[in-house]
């Protein structure tokens, strides 16, 4: 059924509503595959990582396609390099040289890219199998996963949840955390979406628009600087839907890896992503003050799912709804220090609709 433009129909058949689940195995890990579908949208997760395998939003005909990268199989899912889809923390993005301190106590975790740590080290959430809890009248799936104290050297208990709900053509993703100890989370959902079908090609001519004024600068090592610079007049500036490839070969280190400090405060729409080849649109909605924009420069010769053999540079780009990356060591950014009796929350709606 075709999708009206600009939007959703009002309702879904019930016979196409589904929520169901498997196993299977994942290297030498048995994992839960789960899919939650109605007559617009359909969404495959999994438990190892709790992450999107796939993702398929209506075109302005009413064609299906999955809009998210992946892997080839199940056994490459396990340290996937490229965290595809994956739930990324304790703390995402990245920390300079794994260090940190909280109330005067310093912590180190560990490091794998280089010196320093990204996406919560080796043994990130990424890499661990949740629990899984199907809630088929909220079409709606929700992964835990405790980390125990001394995780990959952070410190504290941390008890994390993701609850992905369908919600006609939208899919809300929830993620909340508790611990017994101080501690920092950044915990982040790292699909990466191309509009037009995850092995259509790049990304490079669909337009994005993000209401953030400002971005943080980085260094060689995709660092923050501690910079907070405008974006008028740099390749940066997306206040209006500009094509990715447009101002990319002026990016360096392979084109955009960057945070935006996104405008307003409280949930509220931040960015969109168009493909006007097919007319899908991507609104992004979310309560957090950071995105992380990865145009997917170093995607080169990753296994893809389906009958792709491999991605390209630019095949995907990411939207990850964060805190600033390495914020702990800049008191001027945003802090995201969790404490005992207090819930992280992080909450992002992808609202797909078309043009």
């Amino acid at each position: 059924m075709a999708t009206p433009e600009g939007g959703a129909p009002d309702s879904y058949p019930e016979s196409l509503r589904m929520l169901e689940s498997f196993t299977a195995t994942a290297g030498d890990q048995d994992i839960t595959v789960v899919t939650i579908a109605n007559d617009a949208c359909r969404v495959v997760l999994t438990d190892l990582g709790a992450r999107i395998l796939e993702l398929h939003a209506p075109d302005r005909d009413g064609v299906l396609a999955d809009v998210v990268l992946g892997r080839k199989s199940y056994d490459e899912l396990p340290g996937d390099p490229y965290y595809f889809g994956v739930t990324a923390g304790r703390y995402a993005n990245r920390l300079r040289e794994g260090r940190f301190t909280i109330d005067g106590t310093a912590y180190e975790v560990t490091p794998n890219e280089g010196r320093n740590h990204v996406h919560g080290g080796p043994r990130g959430f990424d890499t661990y199998v949740w629990s899984t809890a199907l809630d088929a009248d909220a079409d709606s799936v929700t992964f835990s996963l405790r980390s125990p104290d001394g995780d990959e050297g952070y410190p504290g208990n941390l008890d994390a949840r993701v609850t992905y709900t369908l919600d006609g053509t939208a899919l809300e993703i929830r993620i909340e955390a508790e611990t017994d100890r101080a501690t920092i989370v950044n915990l982040v959902n790292h699909a990466y979406f191309n509009l037009a079908g995850h092995d259509s090609g790049t990304v490079l001519d669909q337009l994005l628009q993000v209401d953030g004024g400002f971005y943080t600068p980085v260094d060689a090592e995709l660092l923050p600087t501690g910079e907070v610079l405008a974006v008028d007049g740099t390749p940066f500036d997306f206040s209006t839907e500009t094509p990715i490839g447009t101002n990319i070969d002026a990016v360096d280190n392979a084109g955009y890896d960057h945070n935006w400090v996104l405008d307003g405060v409280g949930m509220r729409q931040v960015a969109t992503l168009t493909d006007p080849a097919s007319g899908r649109r991507l609104t992004l909605v979310t309560d957090q003050p950071g995105i992380q924009v990865y145009a997917g420069g170093y995607l080169e010769g990753a296994s893809a799912k389906g009958d792709l053999e491999t991605y390209t540079p630019f095949a995907g780009v990411t939207a990850e709804m964060q805190t600033f990356p390495d914020s702990i060591n800049h008191s001027h950014f945003p802090q995201r220090v969790l404490r005992p009796g207090e819930t992280y929350v992080n909450v992002v709606r992808y609202e797909f609709s078309v043009v």
